[in-house]
């Protein structure tokens, strides 16, 4: 086989000729990322590079990573390094790291990668471009590459946080919080519902801190009416709102605007007094209790979803036992429980990791299989009604769909059988529920 002076054979120089303007943007970690990729996509497209799906096409990869807990770290390491084998054997040419990891740890991983030809922070679009000679158009900031399904994405409100949340690293990696303008927000969800957006899902790492920093108080409530006015936006789903500053005035808002969502996903994390004290959560478990009474009470038909972390080193049987008897009291519409992860520069570093990885996995098997019981009970209570869904996807032989209880990726779905009917993806059906189990629902349709 003929070699050219490179060391590559024809074949392969015809591969990578055919390559040139390729990028693969891989995305990893949270929806926030996803808006992250989603706009420097666009950049790439407005610059005349090509977007793939696959390394096998591509000329470089960016890899926009998550630093959050261990198992997200090494899940964003992995893949660098997948990506490094790759340009070993020449099939790619260029890799540029950003997102939360490379901003938390570029020298260290400057030290160890040097195959990565760059290693930039969260939102740093100017700098990624920079790097494939190329210009920010900010006249385009607002534009998205919309890369989940196209009838719901995710509108990200703000960045960054100042809640001291002792066990948290986002801080370290996107620094304090800043809200994007409410004008630019409109624009941009004006812009998503023109390309058939019907869903818009709200996402920042604290929701209700929204407008402090640019309007002197929270304005969460008065965005929410906004955009709710916007022709074509049927459902607006509200995530990461914080318990300890919620603003009550959004209770009105979700109960009263027909356009909301009757859902809150707000992370409680715990609900132990000396637990909530170490955490720096800035709350208490009387307050905690008050809010959820209140907003149980002050919207009608509320789904809430929560997360909490056991193994937390001031958890100990007591806090646990709390932790556990509040889950079964409260009851919970969804639940995410995560294992209590040691970070790097957090407060909580100092305090060790005392409990055992086996009393975590244990604590955590505990909790998950409570919230499953509790899981059941409440799906089961909805065979026989009719609910409002949306169409997702389509898998194996059933309509995948969501109702309002339901955010995408993280809570459970419903299953209409495609046996003689034809449901379109992205439009809204109204399904009779006739079974449940502890995660899905299956509805069928009465036409």
């Amino acid at each position: 086989m003929t070699r050219l002076n490179n060391g590559h054979s024809k074949e392969k120089y015809k591969q990578m000729k055919n390559k040139k303007n390729n990028i693969e943007v891989i995305t990893l970690g949270c929806a926030k990322n996803t808006v992250d990729s989603e706009r420097l996509m666009q950049q790439l497209k407005v610059n005349d590079f090509n977007l793939v799906n696959s390394s096998d096409d591509a000329e470089a990869v960016i890899i926009n990573t998550c630093g959050f807990i261990e198992d997200a770290k090494e899940e964003s390491i992995n893949t660098i390094l997948n990506a490094i084998e790759l340009k070993k054997q020449k099939k790619i040419k260029k890799i540029i790291v950003a997102g939360c990891l490379s901003a938390r740890y570029k020298a260290e991983l400057e030290k160890e990668m040097h195959e990565v030809d760059a290693f930039l922070g969260t939102e740093d679009y100017s700098g990624i471009l920079r790097e494939f000679n190329s210009d920010l158009k900010e006249n385009l900031l607002g534009e998205r590459v919309i890369t989940t399904p196209k009838h719901y994405a995710y509108l990200k409100i703000s960045e960054g946080c100042d809640n001291p949340c002792s066990f948290c690293a986002i801080p370290l990696m996107r620094g304090k919080h800043h809200s994007k303008p409410m004008d630019d927000l409109l624009s941009e969800a004006a812009s998503l519902a023109k390309k058939g957006v019907k869903e818009l899902i709200i996402i920042g790492q604290d929701t209700t801190d929204y407008g402090k920093d640019i309007y002197g108080k929270r304005v969460l409530a008065g965005l929410l009416n906004k955009l709710s006015k916007i022709d074509g936006i049927e459902w607006i789903r509200l995530l990461y709102a914080y318990p300890s500053h919620f603003p009550l005035d959004i209770m009105k808002e979700i109960n009263n605007n027909p356009k909301i969502c009757k859902y809150i996903d707000i992370p409680l994390q715990h609900i132990s007094d000396k637990v909530l004290k170490s955490m720096r959560r800035g709350i208490s478990k009387e307050r905690t209790i008050e809010l959820m009474n209140k907003l149980k009470n002050e919207i009608e038909n509320l789904t809430i979803r929560t997360t909490f972390i056991t193994g937390y080193p001031a958890e100990g049987e007591k806090e646990f036992n709390e932790l556990y008897n509040f889950i079964e009291g409260t009851k919970f519409d969804r639940v995410g429980i995560f294992k209590y992860s040691k970070e790097d520069n957090t407060p909580s570093f100092i305090l060790g990791d005392p409990v055992s990885e086996e009393l975590k996995e244990e604590r955590f098997s505990v909790l998950m299989e409570s919230q499953s019981k509790i899981s059941l009970e409440k799906n089961k209570s909805f065979v026989g009604k009719k609910l409002k869904i949306i169409i997702d996807d389509i898998r194996d032989n059933y309509y995948i769909g969501r109702s309002e209880r339901d955010a995408p990726e993280v809570d459970g779905e419903i299953l209409i059988s495609k046996e003689n009917i034809e449901m379109t993806l992205g439009k809204f059906y109204s399904v009779e529920i006739y079974d449940a189990n502890e995660y899905d629902l299956y509805g069928r349709i009465n036409f």
